[in-house]
């Protein structure tokens, strides 16, 4: 799988709203696109994160002079030139899909940098810990997790509702679990989208 996350101050939200929608639509017939996510946090940051099913089905998606036109589109609508993160080492959580199933309300999007990238992407894939995360916290769709070559990740992980994530927020974690998951990720960054909107392939 290859994942792509676009983000960057924007005040034009309606504006970028009609532009992803337009680009979604034309995507929604294409091989190889998956699906993606989309919002806004509190302070004016877009974030649109897209699936597809490799690098290659991604290149040939970006290809045409419809896809172009949309970017380019995009771009008027930020207020300065935004990032992008993108990477084949993706990782699922739960249900990855979670663009597709409708469930979730509320998303959180955590950037940070790995010092030890395959033990975070082990704890993510791990099935045990996943099952317990589950039962525990069983708000929590589906959870997707991209790393770039230099350790950088993008965790987005999608919950019910976002009452419900704050409650099982509140709940601690057996202190060994704790300790290992806070070493694995280290300093992060988290952007809460309270509205979402999901894409998927038709």
């Amino acid at each position: 799988m290859f994942m792509q996350m676009v983000t960057g101050a924007c005040a034009r939200q309606d504006e970028m709203r009609a532009v992803v929608d337009d680009w979604c639509a034309d995507m929604a017939m294409r091989d190889g696109w998956l699906g993606g996510t989309y919002g806004f946090t509190d302070d004016d940051q877009f974030v649109g994160i897209v699936r597809f099913s490799s690098q290659k089905a991604y290149d040939a998606c970006c290809a045409s002079a419809d896809a172009g036109a949309h970017w380019a589109g995009a771009l008027l609508c930020f207020d300065a030139t935004p990032e992008i993160h993108q990477s084949e080492d993706v990782t699922i959580m739960l249900d990855g899909a979670f663009d597709a199933s409708g469930d979730a309300q509320f998303v959180q999007v955590i950037r940070g940098r790995a010092s030890n990238p395959d033990r975070l992407r082990n704890m993510v894939a791990d099935q045990e810990m996943t099952a317990m995360l589950h039962q525990a916290r069983p708000e929590i769709v589906g959870a997707t997790l991209l790393i770039e070559d230099d350790g950088s990740y993008t965790e987005t992980i999608a919950f019910t509702d976002e009452a419900a994530a704050r409650r099982g927020e509140q709940l601690e974690m057996p202190a060994d679990v704790a300790a290992d998951w806070q070493s694995a990720v280290g300093d992060a960054q988290y952007s809460d989208l309270h509205r979402p909107w999901f894409a998927k392939h038709s």
